[in-house]
């Protein structure tokens, strides 16, 4: 009699090896720059030969272009569902604080999603395409609902949305959090307060008389 023998698949004491390719190279990407890494270094840091990294990416830029799509929308992704759990639109600072906090723990997905990223123009027109644009989208559709209740003054939401996530960004270029080593909780925390206090109230005195 005949033994039907199921086809070899995969457990999870395999190793993942698109996985593993992703992690070596958004590891190494930050450390010393996509131009730098060869592949066959991107190999040997995850213990794969180098011919198993084309059957997975074309080439290195393909590799490149995945990790920063895929890691802008997870960090707009994480900002903009915090933002509809708030307990009260005015709570901006604590979504700031726990995002900052999420980008400094995850510095080589960062680096390479804020840096790499502006040196290839087809890259960064295709994130603003694919991803900046349809988070823009969500983000207006948040500050609408505010201004429909009050809580917001009446402007253009597109702009509001832009304005916040452009100050998100410059956190995330900030010096405490994108050059490594020890972060000042300090000074981290009062970059925070300021971005939200400036995003809620702006910066001129409510008695200062307007510029002729």
């Amino acid at each position: 009699m005949r033994l039907f023998r199921p086809a070899a698949r995969l457990t999870e004491s395999q190793p993942d090896n698109r996985k593993r390719i992703l992690d070596a190279s958004q590891h190494l990407f930050a450390k010393q720059g996509f131009g730098n890494t060869p592949t066959s270094q991107i190999a040997k840091q995850a213990g794969l030969a180098e011919g198993t990294i084309f059957r997975y990416f074309p080439t290195k830029k393909d590799i490149l272009a995945e990790l920063v799509t895929n890691g802008w929308v997870t960090i707009l992704t994480d900002l903009l569902t915090e933002l509809s759990q708030m307990a009260s639109y005015t709570h901006v600072e604590a979504v700031l604080r726990n995002r900052m906090r999420d980008l400094h723990s995850n510095m080589d997905l960062m680096k390479v999603c804020f840096f790499e990223a502006q040196f290839h123009p087809d890259l960064r027109d295709r994130i603003h395409s694919e991803v900046v644009t349809r988070m823009l989208d969500v983000a207006e559709d948040f500050f609408q609902t505010a201004m429909d209740r009050g809580v917001y003054r009446k402007m253009s939401p597109k702009v509001v949305a832009r304005v916040f996530l452009g100050l998100f960004t410059i956190a995330g270029f900030s010096q405490e959090t994108m050059m490594g080593g020890s972060v000042n909780p300090l000074e981290m925390n009062e970059m925070i307060r300021g971005i939200s206090d400036i995003f809620l109230n702006g910066v001129l005195a409510k008695e200062s008389p307007l510029p002729s």
